[in-house]
């Protein structure tokens, strides 16, 4: 979803490799197969595109235009943040110029003479370098299957779809592992992001703008566990598509981490995989949309709370069944 004022969402991430060979070329196949369109494709730089035109950059390790990781192995290293004018793109750099010190992100603002072809970037507090741009998405009219609730027809004389695979509209949302949560939270707040519900003392759920899908960052802590990548979410048309594009993973050889399921905190259908970029990378679909009205929830955190369902393994792209259950003598409508 475009945001209309201020931080719109998100616009380039980028990702680094271990460095070795079969890394690149398992990268490589695992973004064609998600469905991004390639762009670039050179012995040190992919660039992959969703159809709103938010980017996918992957770097090897040894780029000197990287900051630190974050963590060892491959991970993310930069998000890219697309503001709506320049009056945002002013404010943000007078917000980080406050913000730095007081929460332990370290800023390398570029010259603010001029905005019209610049950018500010800093680290937050765990190294993720996040940098601020005016954002270079593109409109575009893409519009997920109304759905029959009852009481409220929207879908007449008209099937549902079905994907053989998905093509993900744009990049939804990033998840961290944070070991530093309430510094985290005061940075993204004082940059302008708006908390939208919480796992107290555990998860804060952003959203980057007052009027905006219920999180464009999710900063999660756990015992014991160091700052890195958890997951990248990308938003796709229905739940149609995340059923399709997960179908389409399984059938290419790719591992299901948890899904489809529902996330009942933010209302999305999911699937998530692993990604031989870093962490896990996520189909979602149907997320609440929230305005300034919205008053931030506080949630004990639980599986019910993660998950109202969802299925563990995936579900296998040729039997249309969990991989664990046993084809049988297939479908009603197939039995003689």
């Amino acid at each position: 979803m475009i945001h209309k004022t201020g931080i719109e969402g998100i616009d380039r991430i980028t990702y680094s490799t271990n460095g070795t060979p079969e890394n690149w070329a398992d990268t490589k196949r695992f973004f064609a197969d998600w469905g991004l369109a390639l762009l670039i494709d050179s012995p040190t730089q992919q660039l992959w595109e969703t159809l709103n035109g938010a980017q996918v950059q992957v770097l090897l390790p040894s780029d000197p235009s990287l900051p630190p990781a974050m963590e060892p192995g491959p991970t993310l290293r930069e998000v890219v943040w697309g503001v709506h004018d320049d009056a945002t793109l002013a404010q943000i750099a007078k917000n980080m110029a406050h913000a730095m010190g007081k929460t332990g992100g370290e800023a390398h603002p570029t010259s603010i003479n001029s905005y019209q072809n610049n950018s500010i970037q800093c680290l937050d507090p765990h190294g993720l370098r996040n940098v601020f741009q005016r954002s270079a998405k593109r409109a575009i009219a893409v519009q997920g299957v109304p759905t029959n609730a009852y009481g409220h027809v929207q879908r007449i004389n008209q099937a549902s779809p079905i994907y053989e695979r998905a093509t993900p509209v744009e990049i939804g949302h990033v998840v961290l592992f944070s070991s530093c949560l309430a510094q985290a939270e005061a940075f993204y707040q004082s940059l302008g992001f708006v908390v939208s519900d919480r796992y107290p003392g555990r998860g804060s759920f952003l959203r980057c703008a007052p009027e905006a899908g219920h999180h464009d960052m999710f900063l999660l802590q756990l015992p014991d566990k160091p700052s890195g990548i958890n997951h990248v979410a990308f938003t796709v048309r229905d739940i149609h598509e995340v059923f399709g594009g997960g179908l389409h993973m399984g059938r290419c050889g790719w591992k299901t981490q948890l899904g489809p399921g529902r996330h009942p905190i933010s209302s999305a259908f999911f699937w998530y995989f692993e990604n031989p970029c870093g962490g896990l990378i996520e189909y979602n679909a149907d997320e609440d949309h929230l305005t300034a009205q919205w008053q931030a929830r506080n949630f004990e955190p639980g599986p019910t709370m993660f998950a109202e369902w969802a299925i563990d393994g995936g579900i296998d792209g040729h039997t249309r069944r969990q991989p664990a259950v046993a084809a049988g003598t297939g479908f009603i409508t197939e039995r003689k």
